[in-house]
């Protein structure tokens, strides 16, 4: 358990987000860091045209990029990645793993850049240096081990790249599984399974350009400011010309109240800010689908006033008629639907949901965006649906300055599942696949991150392999996640810098580290550059700037490319002349996807090229070659529901979130400053009227208890309540502090992504020892 800093402290924070506060966290950082004065100059190329793309969010670039094109959190993400701080195998001699497990993973993060590939001893409890040709020999040994291909499981950062995405596929599908947990599992699932049924593909339909048309943008369950900040300047942009902005989110983050641009001079010198949002509405956890809804049914009720009255239309009745099917259907359900259901399941007054509505049909180029705050509860692919039913109502799809903007998390997390890592492939994809690389693909399913967690702990799976990131922590029900990892006959992680999971590990155990994004790739003599695709499917091309931080680190591909190697050889596939030269990787992934033709040429190109995205252009690639109203009933059964009918109002709902000073599982530093968080991770932030309710007083310590019908104990000890502005019965708290807390058979409908924003807890005093 971390513990909170001596100087930990609760204290509102009173300026506008960005300014001078993240400039000062950035010096700090980098000095924490101890990044050389050589690497600051990467800063300066990041997201440059000719330069590295952040290996943080994946909000785009502007066309013609300025000077300084990074924000607060991709700086840290940069700097803990220049950080001159090593991870040697002497450091490894001098800690057990068991040692290792008691400090805080934002300590471990702290120790700095891994250096050489290591292999877990269990005599000694250690970790020892182990050679790249040793380390591939033991992943093939156990991988030939297997009675079956499907006994592995081979999960997916949002950070690889799409050369490593792409040949990490292929060469699992070449071993014969579709077992590909990824982390679009974890977090926009809803879109990606959601939106193919309503529009014909689960991605975005805007780019960067339209947020300049557009007049009005409604954001829902989105924190900007920490979680993709760039796109702040973008709002700022679009606030001072007059553009209307909604902020749908059960919590008021400072970055959608006021924000002063760095890259703005006067605004810098004067102390001045921009005003972001002119309206706040929030809804109860798990209240937007019924929000949504309601003001779907609202405008069907104005749009029936419009006849009776003789007056222009509110719907879009041209495009409903030409480009759509299902309206008559969806709209008598919406006729027919409660207001008394509505407004209690969103948690939103009438008189909000009007003013809310009437904002949107004044609109005439109107962008809604959404992040996790939409996706990560029981019925999130029903909300995904039901908001671009609201968006076409009104034609606000394929026009400029309008359409459905899912905000991606990490950089290339849709990039990698374009280049294939998706454990339910088309028949497409496979036949193709199959075809330009000679070999029959895996046609089955394959396991989703939750899955492979079960079929660990069912001994289903006996090998696990991760491409970056940090799945002991990243995923739900942690005792029952590291359980899980712990069953295995080998555990293999990618990775630039020490986390929980390299400690959490199976019987073998190899941690292999990898370039980063900022670092120079030399390949055959000759320095390589990778490519990613961002939220708005730009394709662009990223080189790196700084010096490795070891002689001994390998690229993600010459990784994969080793592994596949060992275990397959190269009858069929030459592994190491791809890894060799990345352009001939682009080479085949154009002869797989009709969409990356002329890849090397065209991604040479400054901001590279537009995937197109056949929405947009009103072309709907689905049964009915149109897109589909789809109806849903307001859920009135889930474990949320239950739960209060055992225990009453004492049950409160949990929300995890980041901080400030996080990205993903990555802890920068123990502040959230703009929600007045110093010092500590451990705090619940709750509504006054809970507190009171509940007989508990801001500062008092609880233990969050979790409610789920399966009889395991849940719990997470020890937190300090904040009073808050959030909705009565709603809590939250940070990820992934309170991981433990999310059973692992709590997925969403269709989306089986973790419901980490809808959680049942009681809260008691706390029994634990400050």
């Amino acid at each position: 358990m971390s513990k909170p800093k001596s100087d930990a402290r609760i204290a509102p924070y009173t300026h506008a987000a960005a300014g001078w506060g993240a400039l000062k966290y950035v010096a700090i950082n980098l000095f924490k860091e101890k990044v050389s004065a050589g690497n600051y100059r990467s800063l300066f190329e990041q997201n440059q045209p000719d330069g590295f793309d952040c290996p943080g969010c994946a909000w785009p670039d502007r066309e013609h990029a300025s000077t300084f094109e990074f924000c607060e959190n991709g700086v840290k993400a940069v700097a803990a990645e220049s950080t001159s701080k090593r991870v040697r195998p002497e450091f490894f001699e001098e800690h057990t793993v068991t040692a290792l497990m008691e400090q805080s993973d934002y300590d471990l993060e702290q120790h700095g850049r891994l250096t050489d590939p290591m292999v877990y001893d269990a005599a000694s409890d250690k970790y020892q240096a182990i050679s790249w040709d040793d380390a591939f020999a033991l992943v093939a040994h156990h991988l030939h081990a297997l009675d079956d291909p499907n006994q592995a499981a081979f999960y997916t950062s949002g950070r690889a790249s799409n050369e490593a995405a792409f040949l990490y596929q292929l060469f699992v599908r070449a071993y014969g599984t579709n077992n590909f947990p990824d982390c679009s599992n974890l977090c926009h699932e809803a879109t990606s399974r959601g939106l193919p049924e309503t529009v014909g593909i689960g991605k975005g339909t805007v780019l960067l350009d339209d947020f300049e048309h557009a007049d009005t943008l409604l954001l829902f369950g989105q924190n900007p400011a920490t979680n993709h900040p760039r796109m702040l300047g973008e709002l700022r942009e679009a606030s001072r010309r007059g553009a209307t902005i909604v902020s749908i989110n059960p919590l008021h983050e400072r970055g959608l109240e006021r924000f002063t641009s760095p890259q703005h001079p006067l605004e810098m010198l004067t102390g001045g800010s921009t005003n972001i949002c002119s309206l706040f509405i929030c809804p109860t956890l798990g209240g937007d689908f019924a929000l949504i809804k309601a003001m779907a049914k609202r405008v069907v009720e104005l749009d029936d006033d419009a006849v009776a009255h003789g007056q222009e239309r509110v719907l879009d009745c041209d495009f409903i008629a030409e480009h759509t099917s299902g309206f008559d259907a969806f709209a008598a359900d919406l006729r027919a639907e409660s207001w008394d259901l509505l407004l209690a399941e969103s948690g939103v007054a009438r008189d909000k949901i009007e003013e809310l509505t009437q904002i949107y049909v004044k609109g005439k180029a109107v962008i809604s965006t959404w992040g996790m705050g939409v996706t990560q509860h029981k019925n999130s692919l029903a909300t995904v649906q039901i908001l671009s039913n609201l968006m076409m109502m009104r034609g606000n799809i394929g026009k400029r300055g309008a359409g459905l903007c899912p905000v991606r998390g990490h950089s290339n997390v849709q990039g990698d599942r374009t280049m294939g890592i998706e454990e339910q492939p088309t028949k497409e994809f496979l036949d193709r696949l199959g075809l330009v690389f000679n070999f029959e693909p895996p046609r089955h399913h394959g396991y989703d991150a939750v899955g492979t967690i079960e079929a660990m702990l069912e001994k289903k799976v006996k090998v696990f392999v991760a491409l970056g990131g940090n799945f002991s922590m990243a995923t739900p029900d942690t005792p029952r996640t590291w359980d899980a990892l712990r069953s295995c006959d080998l555990t293999v992680h990618i990775a630039t810098k020490l986390n929980r999971s390299h400690l959490v590990h199976g019987k073998d155990a190899l941690i292999l580290p990898t370039l980063g994004r900022t670092e120079i790739d030399v390949q055959s003599g000759v320095a390589q550059g990778v490519t990613v695709e961002d939220s708005m499917s730009m394709v662009h091309i990223s080189f790196g700037m700084n010096q490795p931080a070891s002689p001994n680190l390998r690229s993600e591909i010459a990784i994969v490319a080793g592994m596949a190697q060992a275990t397959l050889g190269s009858e069929k596939i030459d592994w190491l002349r791809y890894s060799g030269n990345y352009a001939l990787l682009r080479d085949s992934i154009e002869q797989v996807f009709d969409d990356f033709f002329d890849y090397n040429l065209r991604v040479a190109k400054p901001g590279g090229f537009h995937l197109e995205i056949a929405s947009r252009e009103r072309v709907w690639k689905t049964e009915s070659g149109k897109a589909q109203f789809l109806v849903n009933a307001v859920e009135l059964d889930t474990p949320i529901h239950r739960a209060r009918q055992q225990y009453g109002e004492r049950l409160m709902v949990l929300m995890t979130t980041r901080s400030h000073d996080q990205y993903n599982t990555t802890i920068y530093a123990m502040d959230d400053r703009y929600r007045g968080v110093f010092g500590q991770r451990r705090v619940v932030f709750i509504n006054k009227d809970d507190l009171a309710m509940l007989g508990f007083a801001a500062g008092d310590w609880v233990d969050l208890i979790g409610v789920w019908h399966d009889g395991i104990a849940r719990r997470a000890d020890r937190f300090l309540l904040v009073e808050y502005d959030i909705p009565r019965g709603c809590i939250g708290a940070y990820y992934p502090e309170t991981n433990p807390l999310v059973p692992l058979d709590s997925v969403g409908y269709g989306s089986r992504t973790p419901t980490f924003k809808s959680i049942p807890v009681l809260l008691s005093p706390s029994a634990a020892v400050s």
